[in-house]
């Protein structure tokens, strides 16, 4: 693995954090799928999709700080606060490190 699963999660939160939707979506790959359990469950794929969902989440959910983070596989998992409370995020990584897959919900307990 030449990338750091952990730091591009953490790059990930700083750019939802700062509002940089360019820098958000440049992070996953050209065919990323988002789970999204926040509210209503849906799937997200391809780019002006996952635009639509940004602009959405950066409006109605802003990031601010960070709650938890831990390896999970090859992948990283992520606790964050929003403006609806504490979220969870599942990051896949493909062999560039880049967003392959996102799950998103409420943390489990």
């Amino acid at each position: 693995m030449s990338f750091d699963p952990m730091g591009v999660a953490v790059d990930w939160l700083d750019a939802y954090r700062a509002g940089d939707i360019e820098a958000i979506l440049d992070m996953y790959a050209d065919d990323a799928v988002v789970h999204c359990g926040c509210g209503c469950v849906k799937t997200i794929t391809g780019r002006e999709a996952l635009r639509a969902y940004w602009v959405d989440r950066l409006r109605e959910y802003p990031a601010s700080t960070l709650d938890d983070l831990n390896p999970w596989h090859d992948g990283t998992i992520l606790s964050y606060v929003t403006s609806a409370g504490v979220m969870s995020a599942l990051f896949a990584f493909d062999a560039a490190g880049r967003i392959k897959e996102l799950d998103c919900s409420p943390p489990h307990h």
